[in-house]
Parts: C-alpha cells; structure tokens; sequence
C-alpha cells in the first residue's frame, strides 16, 4: 500500500523518525521501538498517547501486523487506536482469523463490527480513514449529541457515521460522560508487534449546533403495555409489496420490516422513532382504538400500510 501524504493544514503526529509527538500512558517518554520509517509496539511498554489533545479530527493512520502470525481470535496482532483515549477502532489481524464480530479490525470495540472485513494479508501496511465528531453535552453533564465515527478501512467504508453508545469497553456498554472537548490519541499496546507510520490528522472546524429535538429526549411519554398492545400486529404495504410486524416486547415496540428489526421510541401516543436509523412510525386508530394503519417516514419518503391482523 502506498502511503497517503499530509495534507497542507494536517498535524504531523508521526513521520517516521521519532515519538517527539507522544508520550507513555502515565505521562513519561514513550518507549516504543522506532525504525525504518514506522514504530513497533514494544510487548510490555504500555501505550502511548499524544501529548496534545484532540476533539473532532480528520485521522489517517497506517498499520501492519506481524508478517509471521501466531495464536488465533484475539491473540494475534491486537491492537487498537483510541480517539479522545476513550473509544477505539480496533485494529487486529483479521486476514482468515475469526473471532467475535465486535472485535474484528475495523470494529469500533464492543459495539459496532465493520461492515465486511477489508484485512489485507499479514505484514502488509494497511490504513485507517476516520472522521470523529466527538460527544456534546449540555451544561448539567447530560448528552445531547453522542460521538459519531466513520471509518474507511483500505480504501473500503466499513463504519458510516455510527453514533457511540458510550467508551469502550469488553462485554459491557458504560455510558458516556463529558470529559471535556479534547482528549489525546491513544495507541494501545497489548502484548504483540504491530507497527504504525504515517500517522497524521486534521482538526474539523466547529459546526453548528444542532437543532433542539436533536437533543437526547428525557420528555418521553409513558404508554401503558394495554394501549401499546393495541398497535401491535401484522401490516402489509399498501401496494402489497412489504410486510411489516409491530411486536411487543419488555423493552417496547419494535418494527420489522424484511429482514431489518427497528426498536421504537414514544414521541407521542401513536407516534414514535427508530433507535438505530433517522426513520419515524405513526398509527392511525379505527373506531375501537386499535391500530388500522401505519405510517413509515424514511429520508422524507412516506411509506404507508394497512393492518392484516
């Protein structure tokens, strides 16, 4: 892989002959091994980390595992780099390694696998692209926007603009707190060889903030399991094309539609939002005050349907 120069207004954090730019994970020299150009994770160092700190960033790393590979899963060119030293891209030899899906390169760790596994052969340089915006909050400490990542991994999007549930972490999901609006680059050591170059970003100018009811709702309405039940049933488009099954469950309603299952949220009675998607569904009640119909708003489509049962 050729490596991809800085552009003009990047900061340089690694070119190839020295740490200069970082520091150990308790503040002293970074003592990781630098030659030919890369830096080698140095087994039993710690992880380093930049000495300045970083908010919304444009970041470009390149990376390469151990040519000769040993161990299998986890236990075989782990590694990771952490944005705000909070929430990490993993980064693994996954070339015909399997391990869970959460913890393949290119996952953001614990939450979200990439979308295919665009791992290159053993020893071969790789390169992360990601754009980070970071977490927002309001003046209480509670989240009002979550941090959202995309990554492109060898050229390939594997992560789209997916929103952080909070830090991460193994096999439980912390949630997020305000930090402060900087934090610095981590690159993790655990134990094996993984070398680094041409490691440089570029910090994202502030943007707007964001409208009101983007915020984290705590205004919910709370719906009784009787009146939920009454929504709850089999639809189908009213072309008759796609089915549709509203369900209820001990967390709410959720939709399935295909092969996708989406949960609800209450904005109002009869009208709620997707968790995991910018979608919006909204009933209509017969008579009786069951559910006849739904209405399903995607990127400012409507899709309507008629309940079957």
């Amino acid at each position: 892989m050729v490596a991809t120069a800085p552009p003009s207004d990047a900061t340089v954090l690694f070119a190839g002959s020295n740490l200069d730019a970082w520091e150990s994970a308790d503040s002293g020299p970074a003592n990781w091994t630098v030659r030919s150009g890369y830096v080698e994770v140095k087994p039993g160092a710690g992880s380093i980390r930049t000495k300045e700190k970083f908010g919304d960033v444009q970041l470009h790393l390149e990376w390469a595992t151990p040519k000769r590979p040993s161990g299998t899963g986890q236990a075989r060119g782990n590694s990771g780099v952490f944005l705000m030293g909070r929430y990490e891209v993993q980064i693994l030899d996954s070339y015909d390694n399997e391990t869970y899906a959460d913890g393949q390169a290119g996952a953001l760790y614990g939450q979200y696998p990439p979308l295919l596994n665009a791992s290159l052969p053993p020893g071969e340089w790789q390169s992360y692209d990601i754009a980070f915006r970071r977490a927002r909050f309001d003046s209480t400490g509670h989240l009002r926007e979550p941090a959202r990542m995309t990554v492109v991994h060898n050229g390939v999007l594997i992560q789209n603009n997916e929103a952080l549930r909070g830090p991460s972490a193994w096999l439980v999901t912390p949630p997020d707190s305000a930090v402060g609006d900087a934090g610095p680059l981590e690159l993790q050591e655990h134990g094996f060889p993984v070398r680094f170059r041409n490691i440089w970003l570029r910090k994202l100018p502030p943007r707007a903030e964001p409208p009101a009811d983007y915020a984290v709702r705590t205004d919910r309405p709370t719906i009784s399991s009787s009146a939920l039940k009454k929504l709850a049933g089999r639809y189908r488009s009213t072309d008759g094309s796609t089915p549709a099954v509203v369900a209820l469950g001990k967390a709410g309603l959720s939709l399935r539609l295909t092969d996708a299952t989406l949960d609800l949220l209450p904005l109002t009675a009869l009208k709620f939002e997707a968790t995991k998607t910018d979608a919006t569904v909204e009933f209509t009640l017969d008579k009786r005050g069951h559910a006849s119909a739904l209405t399903f708003r995607l990127g400012g489509e409507d899709r309507e349907f008629e309940r079957v049962k």
